[in-house]
């Protein structure tokens, strides 16, 4: 038996175990690993699919460091260089050379392990007693867990999809829990078919998103659906089909947060002393975070988040989201953004230890320090809404769009004229939208969106990146050397992102890397 189907192996009987108690609940404890069952009813698929502790986490690094929302620069690096990984390095100069060998790599497997989970619910629903609509629920359920999953995955190690290059290395496609089937990589072309195929099956599903008045994000719906399929249209720059699933996600719910009167700073008190060993410097920082911060070992407030149609969360392990100095402009440095206010914490850098000598720098938080929305929310999808509108033809009504979510994230003490967005030509109005896109949804969804943008028939959106840094090589930084600039054409191979090397060798090779 391969590596990989070990651990498919070993998932399966974790989960398999793990099916006596449900998780409809809001905050239910995980089930006992302990017991080992025999799966014969829809409730014991129904838990597996319930215990979103399996599935919430999302552990992309190519999200996290490889767009211009990070802002990783040789002076922030020289100040405290422990704090850096080598990985995060390498994937923040896109690198092709150490990445595949680098020790810790949880995206892969963590994706394939949801996958498999998918695959045994819909492997097992023609065995197990319940009724046909229980089926049909569980079964378009499985096809969502799956869909998201690999679109997570052919947007990390896979080229953008045009329609022109399908033949191009996609994803191994595992269609059932089944030891014998081939690991090799399907085509660009048949990864895209099975993602949207898995997508079109789940929105068969009949589960509203509020349930006896509450949201249950972590579960499929008919928002998680119907947004999926817009941020998967909207990813093949097919907008007229993105905007008809934006809408029908609105149509479904549409609650934002109103961050004027629903956010505060933290009860938590983080204070810091910094130049500890100079009398004359030394100083205390009291550091100020988002409410979001205050429930740091449960879940309460990351279920809690109403904005989420699909709970799934970015998950850095080095619990610094480094904002660029792109990204801080962006929002102006005002907090008149009120976005600038409660998710940029001023002299973050201090909480990650750089403190004697201080070294100030920013960091951008959202759920504690180490977690930010990457499932859709009512947010993205006002934003893919608008966007669209305004692709297509209609700019100002798109403008009106944007400007819904505007004034739930500007301070109301500002005029209409100060909140609201406007624009003279379509052109504009686009890259106004693109802007407060960025502004609302920075890491999670930059990598997907430079791709699109890279890639669509509109020059004006072309997103070329560059960085200055020292050279690497597979084992560390050259941080002595004369520094160097990185480039990130717009059609480079890079945007596929090797894949770690322990998956080809566990293969037997018939995985094969990418080329570049």
């Amino acid at each position: 038996m391969r590596m990989r189907d070990k651990i498919f192996s070993l998932a399966g009987i974790f989960l398999l175990s793990a099916v006596i108690i449900g998780c409809d609940d809001f905050l239910d404890k995980n089930p006992s690993k302990t017991t080992s069952l025999v799966v014969t009813k829809t409730e014991q698929l129904d838990a597996l699919l319930g215990s979103y502790s399996s599935f919430y986490s999302v552990e992309n690094q190519t999200s996290i460091f490889s767009t211009d929302d990070y802002g990783l620069t040789v002076e922030l690096y020289d100040a405290h260089p422990s704090n850096f990984s080598l990985a995060g390095v390498q994937y923040t100069l896109w690198d092709i050379e150490g990445i595949p060998s680098a020790g810790r790599e949880n995206f892969w497997s963590g994706e394939y392990k949801k996958i498999f989970t998918a695959n045994m619910v819909l492997q097992n629903l023609g065995n197990v007693s319940g009724t046909q609509e229980e089926k049909d629920l569980l079964r378009a359920e499985s096809h969502l867990v799956r869909a998201y999953s690999y679109l997570e995955l052919a947007t990390a190690y896979c080229l953008p999809y045009t329609g022109n290059n399908g033949d191009e290395l996609g994803l191994p496609l595992k269609q059932s829990v089944s030891f014998e089937e081939l690991s090799s990589r399907n085509t660009l072309g048949e990864t895209y078919a099975l993602i949207e195929s898995d997508i079109q099956e789940a929105l068969k599903t009949q589960v509203h998103l509020l349930k006896n008045g509450r949201v249950r994000s972590w579960r499929a719906n008919i928002g998680a659906a119907n947004a999926l399929a817009a941020r998967y249209y909207l990813g093949r720059n097919n907008y007229s089909e993105a905007l008809k699933y934006a809408q029908a996600a609105l149509d479904e719910y549409d609650v934002l947060v109103d961050y004027n009167t629903e956010m505060r700073y933290s009860e938590i008190p983080s204070i810091v002393t910094i130049n500890s060993t100079d009398p004359t410097k030394k100083q205390e920082v009291h550091l100020k975070f988002p409410y979001t911060h205050d429930e740091q070992s449960d879940m309460t407030d990351m279920l809690g988040w109403k904005e989420f149609y699909y709970f799934r969360l970015l998950y850095h392990a080095s619990w610094w989201y480094v904002p660029s100095e792109e990204l801080l402009d962006l929002y102006g440095r005002d907090t008149m953004d009120l976005r600038y206010r409660y998710h940029i914490v001023e002299d973050y850098s201090y909480d990650r230890g750089m403190t004697n000598p201080s070294y100030s720098y920013p960091g951008y938080i959202f759920f504690f320090k180490d977690r930010i929305p990457a499932g859709p929310t009512v947010a993205e999808m006002i934003l893919t809404k608008a966007e669209c509108q305004a692709r297509n033809g209609q700019w100002e009504e798109g403008l009106k769009t944007a400007n819904i979510l505007r004034a739930k994230r500007m301070s109301n003490t500002l005029s209409n004229q100060e909140i609201n967005l406007s624009a003279t030509s379509q052109k504009e109005a686009i890259k106004k939208i693109l802007e407060e896109r960025r502004r609302e949804i920075p890491y999670s969804i930059r990598w997907f969106d430079i791709r699109r943008f890279n890639n669509n028939d509109d020059p004006d959106d072309d997103v070329v990146l560059q960085r200055t840094f020292y050279p690497i090589s597979k084992s560390a930084v050259m941080q002595g050397e004369a520094v160097k600039s990185y480039t990130l054409p717009i059609d480079s191979r890079r945007f596929a992102a090797p894949l770690p090397e322990t998956e080809i060798i566990s293969s037997n090779g018939q995985i094969k890397q990418n080329t570049y």
